[in-house]
């Protein structure tokens, strides 16, 4: 009997796999994302091999984080505007095609011995720009896809779509750097995306959530007054907002610190990366698991701590044997916690403002997170890399207790 429930339990992890649409675009996310992360590691090291000392590509870094953050918070709002009231299944198409576009030009730029810091600041804008457009449309849509009560299935595999090929893709781009040469993580990321399209295309239309016809800003006040407005979003949205600032930058700057500081090369920046993504990909599947039981604000609170504890660590580890299973901690603890929130968000959100809901997440968890590196980066060229991570992990520690003491609702949920 016990081994039957612990069964159940386990097949309740990948429950939302058994809907053809989720599937589908599941499968397309996987695919696109081990580019991703190929591309990803590619250009830290690019930029960090540029820039030669830590402070410089901390700060250079920061600079192309900061051009993927204004991309995502001018775009953010009126695409969680359109995920409502466009159908999502277009918004997704168009999206990930203009991702596939830009990176294809960053390859063809490479290869001409032409991408300068100008135009990989712009093509990287674009490619944010789009995201900003895809992440609401298509995190809206799994209540959609998948019956309400396997939402945190949904959101988990989501978060495994992304994780697992963090998996991969990092040692697969230390791989081509070194025998195919840069270039090519770019190109086998323009052909990866194509995968979310196809899969796109071979979904089943479906009517947008909402049908209003209100100006835009007074439809987009309406998401945010919503979430102001709401006794548990409120303080969950403001500490991710924080941490996204701070804490979370951490894998924005991770070129600096290995490359930099520890005198790493394409080798240990792809372990490094690696030891995040498979933490992630643990996260995922504690998300997709605690999704479906209650007491979801107390493992908020845990994974937000363990994350931040974890930041604040970096200031004083400089051995790679160490590094590795701190980093690991991190990702898996960062992807539990921003999945909690999205879930959270899912969750709590009526459909008719869903859209809008996640397009503030998006807009937190895809541009605050490249301008809380500028911000640390900044920081960490006046007062060094190990004192601003100790202050950013440190910093989100106390916001995550005061918020916890604040809002005593959120531990009912």
């Amino acid at each position: 009997m016990d081994a039957a429930k612990r069964g159940e339990r386990a097949g309740g992890i990948f429950v939302a796999l058994s809907y053809r649409d989720y599937r589908l675009l599941w499968i397309g996310l996987l695919v696109s994302n081990v580019g991703t992360w190929m591309q990803y590691t590619a250009t830290g090291f690019y930029v960090a091999r540029l820039a030669g000392s830590p402070h410089a590509a901390a700060l250079d870094l920061g600079w192309l984080g900061a051009a993927r953050a204004l991309a995502v918070l001018i775009c953010s709002p009126p695409a969680g505007v359109a995920a409502d009231r466009i159908p999502r299944r277009r918004i997704l198409f168009v999206a990930n095609l203009a991702m596939a576009l830009a990176a294809l030009a960053m390859a063809v730029l490479l290869s001409a011995d032409r991408l300068t810091m100008p135009w990989l600041v712009v093509l990287s804008a674009v490619n944010s720009a789009a995201q900003a457009f895809d992440s609401p449309a298509r995190q809206s849509w799994m209540p959609i896809l998948v019956a309400r009560e396997h939402v945190g299935s949904a959101i988990g595999l989501n978060s495994v779509a992304f994780n697992a090929p963090a998996v991969v893709g990092p040692a697969l781009a230390a791989g081509l750097i070194a025998t195919a040469g840069l270039p090519a993580s770019f190109y086998a990321n323009a052909l990866a995306t194509l995968a979310v399209v196809a899969a796109v295309a071979l979904m089943r239309p479906a009517p947008p959530s909402d049908r209003a016809r209100d100006p835009i800003a007074k439809a987009i006040t309406e998401g945010i007054r919503f979430l102001l407005s709401h006794r548990v979003l409120r303080g969950v949205v403001a500490v991710f907002a924080l941490t996204a600032l701070t804490a979370r930058s951490y894998a924005a700057l991770l070129p600096a610190l290995v490359v930099s500081a520890l005198g790493g090369g394409p080798g240990m920046l792809g372990a490094a990366a690696s030891a995040v993504g498979i933490g992630g990909f643990a996260g995922a599947l504690v998300t997709a698991y605690l999704g479906r039981y209650r007491r979801r604000g107390w493992a908020w609170l845990v994974t937000g701590g363990v994350m931040s504890a974890g930041v604040a660590s970096l200031a004083i580890v400089r051995n790679v044997w160490i590094l590795l299973p701190v980093l690991f901690t991190i990702g898996a603890a960062t992807l539990a916690f921003v999945g909690l929130t999205n879930t959270l968000i899912q969750l709590l959100a009526p459909e008719t403002v869903r859209g809008r809901a996640v397009a503030v997440y998006t807009m937190i968890a895809l541009g605050f997170v490249p301008g809380g590196a500028l911000l640390v980066g900044a920081l960490a060229a006046v007062i060094g890399l190990d004192l601003a991570f100790a202050c950013a992990g440190c910093l989100c520690v106390i916001a995550l207790a005061a918020v916890w003491r604040r809002e005593r609702r959120l531990h009912a949920v």
